[in-house]
């Protein structure tokens, strides 16, 4: 039976697909060939309107996944096909390595990567300038979806960049201080993804061992993503060896999870607010503080204290890089666990943040467990929880889910008043105490994700369920 032809859409972080059905290399030259016209468009048009990252190699990276390896050299020959220099890296590396060699090259970043998906799914990230494209990037890609038949060459270079991304992330911490001052055991749980191995490269030491390292294009049965559902190896390494820290990143290591040395597993927003304290207070790093919108209200109370300007942002890193990049904000988070701040590129790197995480603790000489509690004296607390909801069908345009989801809303929730409410991407409630709820649909998926934060549990998980209620009817 031949391969179904699917229409191409990009979603918040590239285009991803089922392997065999959706991600083919049928679908996969598809996609390559409308990149290559998108690069040739912009080389065509004049120095002034032409953007800068098509002026170097188009660099081609790719995850630990099923044949990640093989689609990126089709991506390559297809780029070769159409008289592009394609640079395929010659090992798996994180997703912002590649990140990074745009930046490095003054080219074209393609990763083939599902990041943290199941591992039936694959997947392109398209880079330039240190991060991901904006949708005015993706758009113009879809457009030339088709528009040509893929063509094809096979002669293409394969280079290692590995010691040039270790080389950068070193400029960044000082590794070896960290290393002079490690003195307990760091967990590091790899999730069998791209970033193996690398960490022990970037601080060498006794005290560093490693879960899942080995590559396993199943991941072990887990999703290859770092939240605590999936983390429980790590909990318990981490309480076993007695260590400092346990730290995990998912498939393509853009994304971090914080395990404390009790063995408890950190929300994002914990982490944040950990990251913001030190990075403002230690590194003297002062300007906006921007989050996704789904993110908690600890990183807003201390952009107060510290007399700093806070914005809440759409879903997507991409949009946190976006103001990072033009200068408009400092640091930046989302909820699915990306940090970036000023400094480094604007983009989410979760080997990056290890490291910091690494220089917080040594530095500073507390644990993660003491961090945690010195933000809880100052802030408050944090209990943060997330849901994803089948639904009956996927929602058409948010816009109007989200407008007939705001007229329902009562004058009072669980006794609190309803202080505001953000209608970006979904709808965003918050309450008196700074407790809030927001119900995001999908778009593309028939999923109602509904998220919650306030400073008990149970408070917590009566928010999850009130949002229930209000979209019942949705609900598969």
């Amino acid at each position: 039976m031949e391969p179904k032809i699917i229409d191409i859409k990009f979603g918040t972080d590239g285009w991803r697909g089922i392997m065999a059905r959706d991600f083919t290399f049928e679908n996969v030259r598809r996609v390559a060939q409308a990149i290559a016209d998108y690069i040739k468009g912009e080389v065509d048009k004049s120095p002034q309107k032409r953007k800068n990252h098509v002026a170097g190699p188009v660099v081609i990276g790719y995850d630990r996944r099923f044949e990640s390896d093989s689609f990126a050299r089709e991506i390559a020959k297809v780029m070769r096909g159409n008289r592009l220099n394609p640079l395929v890296l010659a090992e798996a590396l994180p997703t912002p390595a590649v990140s990074f060699l745009t930046r490095r090259f003054k080219g074209l970043g393609v990763v083939v990567t599902a990041s943290h998906n199941p591992p039936s799914y694959n997947g392109i990230k398209i880079k330039c300038d240190g991060r991901a494209v904006m949708e005015g990037v993706t758009a113009a890609v879809e457009s030339f979806i088709d528009k040509n038949i893929p063509a094809r060459n096979n002669d293409f270079k394969e280079k290692s960049c590995r010691d040039m991304y270790l080389q950068y992330l070193k400029s960044k911490v000082n590794t070896a201080k960290i290393r002079s001052k490690l003195k307990r055991p760091v967990v590091m749980d790899y999730l069998y993804g791209a970033a193996s191995g690398l960490l022990e490269d970037l601080v060498p030491s006794k005290h560093i061992s490693s879960l899942h390292g080995e590559r396993d294009p199943l991941f072990g049965g887990l999703n290859p993503e770092p939240i605590e559902s999936n983390l429980k190896a790590l909990m318990s390494s981490v309480v076993k060896q007695k260590a400092l820290i346990g730290i995990a990143l998912d498939g393509d290591a853009d994304r971090i999870g914080i395990v404390d040395d009790l063995g408890r597993y950190y929300t994002p927003c914990q982490v944040f607010p950990m990251l913001i304290d030190y990075l403002i207070e230690k590194k003297k790093i002062k300007g906006k503080i921007v989050q996704s919108v789904s993110m908690g209200y600890l990183s807003a109370r201390i952009a107060k204290a510290y007399n700093l300007p806070f914005e809440e942002l759409p879903v997507g890193f991409k949009h946190v890089a976006e103001q990072l990049a033009s200068g408009a904000a400092a640091i930046g988070g989302e909820e699915s666990g990306g940090y970036a701040w000023k400094g480094n590129l604007p983009e989410r790197d979760g080997l990056l943040t290890a490291l910091l995480f690494l220089e917080m603790c040594t530095s500073l000489g507390k644990t993660p467990a003491q961090l945690w509690k010195g933000i809880e004296a100052k802030y408050g607390k944090s209990h943060f929880k997330r849901l994803d909801f089948k639904m009956n069908k996927p929602v058409a345009d948010k816009a109007v889910f989200t407008a007939k989801l705001t007229k329902k809303l009562p004058k009072k929730i669980l006794g609190s008043e309803i202080r505001g409410a953000i209608p970006i991407d979904g709808l965003k409630v918050i309450l008196a105490e700074d407790h809030w709820l927001l119900i995001r649909p999908s778009g593309t998926e028939p999923l109602l994700r509904v998220y919650a934060e306030s400073d008990s549990p149970a408070r917590t998980d009566q928010l999850i369920e009130l949002a229930k209620k209000w979209v019942g009817p949705n609900l598969a």
